[in-house]
């Protein structure tokens, strides 16, 4: 049996979460949240990127398939299709929007001298 992270909470390692905190805060995301965090939120999303998920049904069928391991992939509540709904629907757009910001100026300044046929200077 595999006793080490899974390849998931390893990709979310190289995040910059102080960053992605400042970012919330600047946008109060966690204002009148209870359980569902922005970070959950972005965790989620971010598993349907990699993952390919086309729905919040599908996102949410893939999530109950690790739900032994959301705890060690960094989620903190329950991941449900209505939670996650009622999540991108009133949460500021602009905290995910300045996450990415940040997220590009890290790939800029590492990739800056390899030619990999994307412009990451056009890509703001």
């Amino acid at each position: 049996m595999h006793t080490g992270r899974i390849v998931f909470s390893q990709l979310m390692d190289f995040c910059p979460l102080h960053e992605f905190a400042t970012c919330v805060r600047r946008y109060r995301g966690h204002y009148r949240v209870r359980e569902f965090s922005c970070l959950d939120q972005f965790l989620a999303m971010t598993f349907a990127q990699l993952t390919g998920r086309a729905s919040l049904r599908d996102i949410e069928i893939g999530l109950r398939a690790l739900s032994f391991k959301l705890y060690h992939a960094g989620f903190r509540g329950k991941v449900s299709r209505r939670t996650l709904a009622d999540a991108n629907e009133k949460r500021d757009w602009r905290i995910y929007a300045d996450f990415a910001q940040v997220l590009l100026r890290i790939a800029r300044r590492l990739y800056a001298h390899d030619d990999f046929g994307v412009a990451l200077g056009q890509a703001a």
